[in-house]
């Protein structure tokens, strides 16, 4: 599908979507899904991103089967608990985890999300707030929490508008 930042390829199997990831690079990366093509763009899948993109919708609920290690799944798990909009950086992702000191564990964990967007791991940042290590680049991590953050100041200026109306 395409998208504000590019193409996105979707990967799923009959319990869930195990890859979304933009097609720039993406022969670079060497995936573990076969990527299929479709001409026919549909599903709930298809119809959350377009939401996302469009500042309609800021928790996907699809369902998920991503392979990895127990450690992956739970920094996975985790980073689906930042707000939209809003970044953490690794050293406080890995306290949330209950691992304090593995920090450079979790940006590993982090660098092989096969779920960028849904599972949101462009909303980590380094502890001195520099954008760092995204799978699709930094221009692309660059432009998703520019997106969200237009997005978000959106929604809160109308949410503003209508409190200030009452």
């Amino acid at each position: 599908m395409d998208s504000p930042l590019g193409r996105i390829l979707i990967a799923q199997n009959s319990v869930g979507l195990v890859a979304i990831d933009f097609q720039e690079g993406l022969a670079a990366k060497s995936p573990e899904a076969a990527w299929h093509f479709q001409k026919k763009l549909d599903g709930d899948a298809v119809e959350q991103l377009r939401a996302y993109f469009n500042g309609e919708l800021y928790q996907f609920t699809l369902p998920l089967a991503p392979k990895g290690t127990l450690f992956q799944q739970q920094v996975w798990t985790a980073l689906q608990s930042i707000p939209y909009g809003q970044t953490i950086s690794y050293g406080e992702l890995a306290r949330k985890i209950g691992l304090p000191t593995a920090a450079r564990a979790v940006g590993a964990a982090n660098g092989k999300n096969p779920l960028c967007i849904i599972v949101p791991c462009h909303r980590i940042i380094g502890s001195n707030g520099t954008l760092t290590g995204f799978r699709g680049g930094v221009r692309l991590k660059e432009g998703l929490l520019e997106l969200e953050r237009r997005h978000s100041a959106k929604s809160n200026r109308q949410l503003t508008m209508v409190l200030g109306n009452n």
